[in-house]
This record gives C-alpha cells, structure tokens and sequence, in this order.
C-alpha cells in the first residue's frame, strides 16, 4: 500500500479536534489530536492514538492517565498552539488557556465543549503510533457550542440538522452566491453590495465567509467559494482576477495628538513612534512595505488580527496605526474619538480585486452578481 495514498486519503476523514493533556509523576504535557473514538459504553470507554516519538506519549504511559479535551469551534487558537503550528506568547503553551484539574489531576481545559477525565487501562504500539484506551472518571460537557472538525486539512464545525433543513428549505429555490472575503473588507463594502444587487435580483440567496487571506485558502479547499473579495498580494498569483479599484491607505491617530493639526503625515514623522499593526496576511506585510518603499521602518509596538481592536488600541493613545478601510464612524467600539490623516509620501495604493473561476465557467446569476460589483466599485468614491 502507498503510504502517501493512504494519508490523502485519511485527511480527507472528518474528525473533532482534541487536546490530549497529561500529568502527574511523569511530568506536564500536552498535544492535539483527532484520532480519538469511543470503544464501549459498558463500561464506559474510549481510545486515543498518540505518535510514539511525542513527550506526551512517554509522560501518559509514566503519568496513566490523561484528559481529552474537545474543543469548540472558536478554539482553533488552542489547537494550533498545542500542535506547534503556532508559538505560544510565553514558553509554556497551556499559557493559551485556562485549565482545571479533576479526580486524575490531568489538565482539563476549563472551556472545553467536552472533557474526558480518563485513566489508562490498557497501550501498546502498533506502527508509530501508541494506542491508549482508557476509563474516564468524570465527564463535563459545555451546554452550548458546535465542535472544531478538521477534515481536507483546514478547520470546519457542525451544524444541527433542523437548521440545515431549515435553510435548504428556504433557498431551494433560489440561485446561491458563495462569497469569501478579506475580514475588512466584509463590512465595509459587502452589506450595501448586496444589497443593491437584491434591488435588481430579489430572490438570490448569499452564503459568506470572512477571513484572513491565510483562512480564505484554507477554506477554499472544503468549501468552494464562486468569487473571492481581498486586496491583492503575490500569495494569489495564479488566479483569475479582475481588479475593482484602488484604495489609498491612511494614518489612524487618537483625537488630541500632536499630528492631527496637520492636514497630512510623513512616514518620517512616525518612525519612532509606537505603531500598532493590523497582523494579518496581506495586511501586515503591506503596511510595513510603505516605509520599507521610503527607505524607513516602522516602530511595532503592537499587533492584533482584529481591525476593531486596532482602532480601539489607537482611540486609547496606544500608539497609530495605517489602514486602508475606513469606517463612516471615527469612535472606536469604546465610544473613543479617532482622527484620518493622508500620508505625505507617495506610497503603492491597496488594489481590491475579485478572484473566480474562469468566467464562461461561472453560473448566470454569479457572472451578474460579478458584473454588478464591478459597476458598483466603479461608481464608489475612495
């Protein structure tokens, strides 16, 4: 058997996503897993899967037992950390959440959607992995909340089957638009999109997705989107894109600063200042280019993935930042003032595009929804 073969097969398997905690006389430790499953409810029993080359492994079989913690749907932070695709803030990862103990003393992950509070009976290896299966002790389950599912190497969730039904119901008969979109782009400009194509096509239905650049096309690849709308960047070379318009990005400063008596800001003017960036992809490489064009560099203070918390941290005299959307408000969600500057220098403008598949390939109602984007941007003033 081909062993690539049968990982692409494998990943194709939805599984819930868990951390697998441990610890006692062997040690703290911890790892994400999805090979977890049930082996009898009389007893009560389970079975988790464990690399035999991970610390984890060695600490369970010393330790004898563990906690499976799944995770919800908003933890995917929690299950990146403890698979080592992101670094914690300090060096020990459980600082990305917070954890109790129960009768075996194994970590529990306080807001887990499910925890089980096991005790090994029984391991042994078969190919590079351990098999463990074990008895739990106790079992917390969080009233609310769907799973974190990964499957197709990107994350998903669950969805109740009324509500699915509910939906398919409704929209049966309707033409879908399936659209992702740059997490600052949504709402800025999605709403009134759509709304002034629902004028023109009132029974088209929409379904959405938000995300970083990085999250888009990691969707994409389980849930196939008819248009993409984000900034442009060299990571979505290759696809079929139409450019919409030019955007010119902006100073963002709290009310009161010394800067805001100018009508517009040099880059020069805010190299030793505190900057706060908005840490996502394309964004944060885009931001820093703009003085990397004016031989400069920027002083980071801070960063946040969240446009909103961005502009709430310069509302709160934490520093700037640059932007390129701009809300119609200048409060932050704390009710602070915020002032827009130009930027002096000439600077690369932000290009939005829309990415899609070949265009005689698209359905009728996605090349009119397409059409009408273009009309629409073309007719926004920046």
């Amino acid at each position: 058997m081909n062993q690539q073969l049968f990982l692409e097969g494998m990943s194709h398997a939805a599984c819930t996503v868990s951390v697998l905690t441990t610890d006692g006389p062997n040690g703290r430790a911890g790892i994400t897993i999805s090979a977890m499953t049930s082996v009898s409810a009389d007893p009560p029993t389970l079975l988790v899967c464990v690399h035999h080359l991970s610390p984890t492994c060695r600490k369970i079989i010393g330790n004898g037992v563990f906690c499976v913690n799944i995770l919800s749907e908003d933890q995917s932070l929690i299950s990146d950390t403890f698979a080592g695709r992101i670094n914690p803030p300090v060096v020990d990862k459980f600082s990305c959440a917070k954890w109790i103990t129960r009768s075996t003393g194994a970590p529990n992950l306080e807001n887990a959607l499910i925890a089980f509070d096991c005790r090994v009976i029984s391991h042994h290896q078969v190919g590079t992995h351990y098999i463990f299966i074990a008895q739990p002790d106790e079992i917390s389950i969080r009233k609310h909340g769907n799973a974190l599912i990964y499957a197709n190497r990107a994350y998903g969730c669950t969805r109740h089957l009324d509500e699915f039904v509910a939906e398919k119901q409704a929209i049966q008969k309707a033409e879908v638009v399936h659209i992702a979109c740059f997490a600052t782009i949504g709402p800025f400009f999605i709403p009134r999109l759509v709304r002034t194509f629902l004028e023109k096509m009132p029974d088209t239905a929409f379904r959405f997705f938000e995300g970083s650049e990085h999250e888009i096309e990691q969707a994409q690849r389980s849930s196939r989107f008819d248009l993409i709308l984000m900034y442009d960047s060299p990571e979505i070379a290759g696809h079929n894109s139409t450019a919409l318009a030019t955007v010119s990005p902006h100073i963002l400063l709290p009310s009161g600063h010394p800067l805001c008596e100018h009508h517009e800001i040099s880059l020069q003017e805010l190299t030793d200042l505190p900057m706060i960036l908005l840490d996502i992809t394309p964004s944060r490489n885009y931001f820093t280019s703009l003085f990397h064009e004016h031989n400069l560099k920027p002083t980071v203070r801070f960063r946040s993935p969240s446009f909103e918390t961005v502009r709430g941290m310069v509302a709160n005299g934490l520093g700037y930042s640059i932007l390129v959307s701009r809300p119609a408000s200048s409060m932050s969600y704390d009710g602070s003032a915020l002032v827009s500057r130009p930027i002096k220098e000439s600077v690369t403008p932000a290009s939005l595009v829309m990415l899609h598949n070949d265009r005689d390939r698209l359905p009728h109602h996605v090349r009119q929804f397409a059409q009408h984007a273009r009309e629409f941007f073309n007719d926004w003033t920046f």
